[in-house]
Order: C-alpha cells, then sequence, then structure tokens
C-alpha cells in the first residue's frame, strides 16, 4: 500500500514519471476518460478548500471514476466526537483511494495507521502540502524545461506557509538551486527547514524588501499571509499588506521570470498583473487537475 503524506515520501524518478503522465494526461485527456471507472475517490476536508478539493474531484472525474466526501468538519461526525481513526475506517469501507485535508499538523500520517486504501495528504496545517508541490513541479518543469539550476524566491508567509514548507523539501533535491527568501522577520522560515538547508549545502539569501531581488530570479512563489494560521488578529492586520506585487515591481524583474502562487490570493498579487505573460499562477491550477489524475492512477496501481 502506498500513500503520499510529505513530498519526499516519491524518489526523483517517481516524480519525473508522475510529471511525465500528467503531461500526458494534459495533452490526451479522454484518452484517460474510462480508466478509473469503477473506483471511488473520498475527499474529506476537515479545513476549507477549493482548488484542491475541486481539482481531486474534477481529476477522478474525469477518469471515469466517482466521488464521495465532505466538505467541512461541520458536516462530517467528528462534530458529534468521532475519533479521526474510526473516520478513516468507515470512509475506506466505502472508497478505493482517500484524500484529506486537516488543521492539524501529522493528522494524514495518523490517518495511514488504520486506512487500508491509499491515502494522500491534501494539505495538514502549517506543515505540507505534497500534492501542491507537484503540480508547482510540473508548473516549472513545463515553463523552464528543467528543476535544476534555478533560483527560486519564496514570498509571505514562509512561516506557516505549507505550500512553500513542501516545495523547499522537493527543490532541494535538484542540483544548482539557490533560495532567496522574502518575508518580515516574523514569518521567517521555520528553523528546522533552514537547518535543512545548510546541513545540505543549499544556498539561500534572507531579505526583507521584494524589490531587491526580484531581478535575479527565475521563480518567485508568492503566498499570502494565512489569517487562520495567527493566534492574535492585531498580528494578522498588521503583516497581511507586508508584499503586493504590482505591475510597477515587475518593470524590475527579467523577461523570463514567472510568478507563481498557490492560491487563494487576497492582496498580495495586484489583478494588473494577471495579463502579464510571467504570471502563470492559473495555468498552475490548471495543472493541479492532472498531476492529481496522475497520483490518484499511480497509488490505485501500487495497491492492487
Amino acid at each position: 500500500m502506498r500513500h503520499l503524506i510529505e513530498i519526499t515520501d516519491l524518489s526523483r524518478s517517481e516524480i519525473a514519471a508522475l510529471l511525465d503522465l500528467a503531461d500526458d494526461m494534459r495533452a490526451r485527456p479522454r484518452d484517460y476518460g474510462d480508466t478509473q471507472k469503477g473506483r471511488i475517490l473520498a475527499t474529506l476536508f476537515f479545513e476549507p478548500s477549493t482548488r484542491t478539493r475541486l481539482s481531486f474531484e474534477s481529476a477522478m472525474l474525469t477518469m471515469g471514476g466517482s466521488v464521495l466526501g465532505f466538505s467541512s468538519a461541520d458536516a462530517s461526525s467528528t462534530s458529534k466526537g468521532e475519533s479521526l481513526q474510526d473516520t478513516i475506517r468507515t470512509v475506506a469501507c466505502y472508497s478505493d483511494i482517500i484524500a484529506m485535508r486537516h488543521p492539524k499538523e501529522g493528522a494524514p500520517l495518523a490517518a495511514v495507521q488504520k486506512a487500508d486504501v491509499p491515502v494522500i495528504n491534501a494539505g495538514d496545517g502549517g506543515h505540507n502540502h505534497p500534492t501542491q508541490t507537484l503540480t508547482d513541479l510540473m508548473t516549472i518543469r513545463r515553463e523552464k524545461g528543467r528543476l535544476d539550476s534555478l533560483t527560486i524566491g519564496l514570498c509571505g508567509d514562509l512561516k506557516f506557509g505549507r505550500t512553500v514548507h513542501s516545495l523547499i523539501q522537493a527543490m532541494s533535491r535538484y542540483p544548482s538551486v539557490r533560495f532567496v527568501l522574502i518575508s518580515p522577520p516574523e514569518l521567517r522560515l521555520p528553523d528546522y527547514l533552514i537547518q535543512n538547508l545548510d546541513d545540505a549545502g543549499i544556498p539561500w539569501e534572507s531579505h526583507e524588501r521584494m524589490e531587491d531581488v526580484i531581478g535575479s530570479l527565475d521563480i518567485l512563489y508568492m503566498t499570502r499571509v494565512q489569517r487562520e494560521r495567527f493566534f492574535n488578529e492585531a498580528d494578522y492586520v498588521r503583516l497581511k499588506d507586508t508584499y503586493v506585487l504590482t505591475p510597477e515591481k515587475m518593470r524590475l524583474a527579467g523577461p523570463d521570470l514567472r510568478v507563481m502562487h498557490p492560491l487563494p490570493r487576497v492582496n498580495e498579487i495586484s489583478p494588473r498583473v494577471d495579463d502579464d505573460p510571467r504570471a502563470i499562477y492559473f495555468d498552475q491550477v490548471r495543472n493541479g487537475r492532472y498531476v492529481r489524475m496522475a497520483l490518484i492512477t499511480k497509488l490505485l496501481e501500487a495497491s492492487v
């Protein structure tokens, strides 16, 4: 039984195979229209989601499968006091594969202890978001033609941003990658990830001003300041508009820059940037459907 809890659960060769399959699915989606007929995906979202939940559902439906699940904890028996393990064991009786999002770090790892179907981590608190990372890798590879020899700027909430944490873990395994960390002091990358970069000898630098470094980047990965991760409303209000990408700032960037964002955005990217050909975050959303199609396919193949 294979699960996907962290991006490091996949080897580089497995990631390459997944991305190759996702590219083929994007090019020829109709060829995969009946490949999961009779299979059921359960989407257990204990935390709100638009793109991730709908992309999983779209992925399974595109391949001829079916979907069941819930979109908030209030719609499940956990609101009555049922344990996560009991929920997982119950839903596994009705489905062939589970995608779950949970506000608590480590919840998907706890879930796999009781699951006899594949479990996919669709985001756990501020910890990991491996399927978003696969989406990001697919997008970068399609745009740049490679996953090595890149300078990647990560901007905004680096402390709680699970998409940032997963992307760093993934890209750290490719040669000649350099990270530029752009955040206020309060939202800097967690120490354990900094230590991982140092231990691996991966170059990184920290800045507080986007304008100082945007011209040196291959990828600018924007993130929102996440209100739901803050314990103090005053801190959120003070920090939420620290970085706003505008056309004026884009003029400081090179022609080969690509701007990404896991979405949703709030104020951190001006809508006026959307028409810039270097802004690829909505194509990034589109790729999420196909990379999840590929992941579902591979995990179900491994579970036979």
